[in-house]
């Protein structure tokens, strides 16, 4: 036989891309189109109702950047089309390869009620099926006109990413708004030879299968009439359907299709357009699911559905309606998808309680699992977190973007830093946002993993992030791939039930144990800088917030505890943490209006603090210690003079009742306090720390050494971070001053001043404190560079094999070597409070108060000594999306701990992070809970949400080994649970007199409900 298949494929594109496809709306006329542009911020639908709208004609530019306009449309069906299935097509000027952030409409009725979005492939509103003919249409459509900031590929600088930059110039020009027939057999048949033509050109040249459905197809068209494609539709379908009937082979991989439609909850638009995104979409979803009884969508992100709730009512009562009917399922169990890495571990189990609870109160569902599928990169406290939470699997596919290394499992077991293991699967399919087309299907096979294990994964499958969701379109594929040769088998099914089969499949999958690390978007660590320093303030003032308030209610008869506040202002961070909002990933209208709500969460939350150390009564300054461990430090009174405290955790003491330590002694650019001695270099580096306790020089190289990097990475500017930014920088070593600005017994401290670049500056100052090891370096930059990174690097005299980095209840270790392509790829890594390198019987920890990048490098010096770096990445400097992000002020800590353990970190990393307070209070009411054992780390203290009066305390191990001790209350105990994270009983806790028994094994959270006496 001759060769054909060029000709046939050539022929069966051509065929079906212009008379096919074209012909799937047999016959279409116009409505009347009348439009009304909304001044500024959208309106409710009463509003546009009430409004006066102009006549609009198709093909006329509409749409000002993050506008909206309203357009009525009136129509009539034709009485000729009774009996035809009848729908609104409507063409918005759609632009662009991508379905999402762009041009998107919902279409209302003239009562308000939302029928259905209009999306670029999803285009169609139905009207009548069968229509009856003479049926009256009249829309309101209120249609969004975002700016496509993915435009040119993100290589281009753009001011659409704010309403303040963006102007007035209209973006889209109208195409198409009609009443259309839809031609159901052509439609079917555009469907038929889509998914033949796609598996065609997907199977190999040698496999019979390819030619048989070639030649299939070769014969079908030439039964398709090119004047009366309507009228030979049925024919060339019933030709085709011996190659659509033959059944998948007996060991064919089988792929889980659930809908899908990852909606960011702010990322290249605005939260406020998140909240219309949802309802456009949730629209949909309840529209399909009436069309397709097989049809599951599966939707994540708990804030979502509130928004829907507040904002659509009518929209939320469907999508009650569809989880009545099993078709909608609540996954994932967080409040929102948040970053997997920057979120404190108190954030990130309070995302399980609102998230669990919102299901739970509004649908009577706990959900089974962790939806995560575009967050950049896992913590490895979270297999444990997620079960606490109640929690059976882990889903993700995001690892797939990995630069370097090919991550080698798609379905295995993840152990986490404590032990606990959590089965977690990554669809193979490489996508959230499938359409079961030819390609994906052969990519899904083709890189799973488990072959010969296992014979099944995911596939989450519609359009994102506005495109609409899942469509009818992909429904129809689904269908035609349930038992199709050639082909992967897919079902339409829940998540639960894919991961109950795989599990009963694959019982002894392998296992990952630690942090899954993205080899990609190493840079959201650092980026916008004021977000992320505004997460790490609210989740400390959180912290303080409910321990004094707990300690309120328990002293003071009159005070309420403010349940409701708390509980808002806990979702607004939550909300912030979402995985395009913490890591610094948005447009600039995101991040300004992120620094204005932590702004507004600091003071509500500095107000709530400060009423319940009033309630306490008044009786003389104190100092409050909101941290886990007693503290001895220097602080300042409200005057600002220093004073030496001596405060025990979660309590207070008052000030000046402390005898202070050695004092601190200031000679030229020398800070000696006894436990250190500093020297400040003339260039405003540190010449020299010495370690006084232990007879040794910590620094191998001048410490806090600023270096400026030039920072373009290959893609995705305000992602990533690419390896050779390393390879060209300039060391800011020309300090215009360094000046002593404060000479007391308590505290000396000297000021480095430097400008730089393109009018930046820096002012740094270095505090070292009587009684303490700590050497504060307070930083104020003014930044004014592009492209740019600024890393503070302190090369210590060290021979670490090893650092260790704090992360969510507890702290993870990574090797300092690059022995291997794995570890050379961690060339930028996250921790949370602290870094800490050692060797056996001395170490060093580098602490902040907002920073989460680092890197940590090793040389070996001509001596045949080991200098081992940590260096904190403070600011950068990325166009895109947002030109002017990190521009402007910054003001943050960090400090150097020589001598320091792990204990050491702990505890100064809480100190730092949480101040003592002083406040006017009467008497020492007795911490709320005390902790008598080293290692057992208090990381929360509240009262039960519900309302009970019972106090819940969350503690964990953090050093890394086994402890035990008694956890005593300065309240009457009347009984003690071992819950959850949602206060739920798991069984009674051991009391002992005055206190509960803890045994905790590495890393270990334990949740305890105490009762009251």
């Amino acid at each position: 036989m001759h060769d054909e298949s060029r000709r046939i494929e050539e022929r069966v594109q051509r065929l079906h891309d212009q008379r096919i496809k074209t012909a799937v709306y047999a016959a279409t006329v116009p409505f009347e189109v009348e439009a009304w542009q909304a001044p500024g911020e959208p309106v409710s639908f009463e509003e546009a109702a009430a409004a006066s709208y102009e006549p609009f004609a198709m093909g006329t530019p509409w749409g000002p950047p993050w506008g909206t306009t309203w357009f009525r449309m009136r129509g009539q069906v034709p009485s000729e089309w009774a009996g035809k299935r009848v729908e609104a097509v409507i063409d918005l000027g759609f632009v662009g390869d991508w379905p999402g952030n762009q041009a998107e409409a919902l279409v209302h009725l003239t009562d308000g009620t939302p029928l259905k979005a209009v999306n670029p492939l999803n285009q169609y509103v139905p009207i009548a099926n069968p229509a009856t003919g003479g049926e009256t249409v009249d829309y309101l459509v209120e249609a969004a006109s975002n700016p496509d900031i993915l435009a040119d590929n993100f290589s281009k600088v753009t001011p659409l990413g704010d309403k303040l930059t963006a102007g007035d110039k209209p973006l889209y020009t109208f195409r198409a708004a009609d009443i259309a027939v839809l031609d159901e057999e052509v439609w079917h048949l555009d469907l038929d030879v889509q998914v033949l033509r796609e598996l065609m050109l997907e199977l190999g040249e040698h496999d019979p299968r390819r030619h048989e459905i070639a030649h299939a197809l070769d014969r079908a068209m030439d039964l398709l009439d090119l004047d009366d494609v309507s009228g030979s539709a049925a024919a060339v379908r019933e030709a085709l359907k011996p190659v659509l009937s033959k059944p998948a082979h007996a060991s064919a991989h089988t792929i889980s299709g659930v809908g899908h439609a990852h909606i960011d909850s702010a990322w290249l638009w605005p939260i406020r357009e998140t909240k219309r995104k949802t309802s456009r979409t949730f629209s949909n979803v309840t529209s399909l699911a009436d069309e397709y009884e097989d049809f599951i969508f599966a939707c994540s992100q708990a804030q979502q559905y509130e928004w829907v709730r507040d904002n659509y009512p009518k929209v939320w009562a469907r999508i009650q309606e569809s989880v009545k009917n099993g078709q909608w399922a609540p996954v994932g169990g967080m409040w929102v998808e948040s970053d997997g890495n920057l979120p404190g571990g108190e954030a990130v189990a309070r995302q399980f309680v609102h998230g669990k609870r919102f299901f739970m109160d509004h649908f009577g569902i706990e959900t089974k699992g962790v939806w995560l599928p575009d967050s950049f990169g896992y913590n490895a406290a979270y297999p444990q977190i997620a079960k606490l939470a109640g929690n059976e699997w882990f889903l993700t596919q995001k690892i797939s973007w990995n630069q370097t290394n090919r991550f080698p499992h798609h379905t295995f077991w993840w152990e986490g830093i404590d032990g606990t293991r959590i089965f977690t699967h990554f669809p193979p399919v490489d996508t959230y946002n499938a359409r079961f087309s030819g390609e994906e299907m052969s990519r899904a096979v083709r890189n799973y993993q488990e072959k010969g294990g296992a014979s099944r994964s995911l596939a989450p499958f519609g359009w994102g992030d506005g495109g609409g969701g899942p469509t009818r379109e992909i429904m129809e594929r689904a269908r035609r791939l349930a038992d199709l040769e050639g082909s992967a088998k897919v079902v339409v099914e829940h998540p639960d039930e894919f991961f109950a089969k795989a599990r009963e499949e694959y019982p002894d999958a392998p296992v990952w144990v630690g942090e899954l690390y993205l080899e990609l978007h190493r840079a959201t660590y650092t980026s916008q800088a004021r977000t992320k320093q505004g997460n790490r303030r609210s989740e400390h003032l959180l912290r303080e917030a409910e321990l004094w308030a707990t300690t309120a209610a328990l002293h003071a008869p009159d005070y309420s505890y403010p349940y409701e506040k708390l509980d808002r202002l806990w979702k607004t961070v939550l909300l912030h943490q979402f995985h395009d909002i913490l890591p610094g990933s948005s447009i600039a209208w995101v991040h300004r209006e992120a620094e204005a709500e932590y702004a507004r969460v600091a003071r509500e939350l500095q107000e709530l603090t400060a009423e319940a150390l009033a309630a306490l009564g008044t009786g003389g300054p104190r100092a409050f210690n909101t941290s886990p461990r007693d503290r001895a430090e220097v602080t300042r009174t409200a005057d600002g003079a220093p004073v030496y405290v001596e405060v025990p955790a979660s309590g207070s003491a008052p000030l000046g009742a402390a005898e202070p330590p050695q004092p601190v002694t200031v000679s030229g650019r020398v800070l000696d306090n006894g436990l250190v001695r500093v020297e400040v270099a003339e260039d405003g580096t540190l010449a020299s720390v010495r370690d006084l306790r232990a007879g040794r020089e910590v620094l191998a190289e001048p410490g806090n050494l600023l270096r400026l990097h030039t920072d373009l990475p290959n893609y995705w500017d305000a992602w990533d971070i690419d390896k050779h930014y390393r390879n060209r920088y300039t060391d800011l070593l020309d300090a215009s001053s360094v000046t002593v600005v404060e000479q007391d017994p308590l505290i000396g401290a000297i000021r480095v001043e430097r400008s730089f670049g393109k009018g930046s500056t820096i002012t740094q100052t270095i505090t070292v404190r009587a009684g303490s090891p700590r050497i504060d370096i307070e930083t104020d930059i003014d930044w004014h560079e592009t492209e740019k990174i600024l890393k503070a690097a302190f090369p210590v005299d060290i021979r670490a094999p090893h650092s260790s980095a704090e992360i969510q209840f507890g702290h993870i270790q990574r090797p300092t070597h690059t022995n291997t392509s794995w570890e050379a790829a961690r060339f930028e890594v996250s921790g949370h409070r602290w870094v800490h390198i050692g060797e056996p019987g001395y170490g060093v920890a580098v602490i902040n108060d907002s920073t989460y990048g680092h890197d940590v490098s090793r040389t070996v010096r001509e001596d045949g000594g080991t200098t081992t770096t940590v260096r904190l990445s403070l600011v950068r400097a990325p166009r895109i999306p947002d030109p002017e992000a990190d521009q402007g002020r910054h003001r943050f800590t960090y400090a150097l701990l020589p001598g320091a353990t792990i204990e050491d970190a702990v505890a100064e990393g809480y100190a730092l992070n949480l101040p003592l307070r002083v406040a006017d209070a009467a008497g020492a009411p007795a911490p709320v809970v005390s902790v008598d054992g080293e290692g057992v780390t208090v990381e929360a203290v509240k009262l039960a949400d519900d309302a009970s009066g019972d106090v819940v305390v969350r503690l964990y191990e953090s050093r890394g080994g086994r402890a035990t001790g008694v956890l005593r209350t300065g309240f009457p105990l009347a009984g003690a649970q071992v819950t959850d994270l949602l206060e739920r009983p798991l069984e009674d806790a051991e009391t002992t007199d005055g206190g509960v028994a803890v045994a905790l094994r590495p890393f270990q959270i334990l949740t305890l409900r105490l009762r009251r006496g």
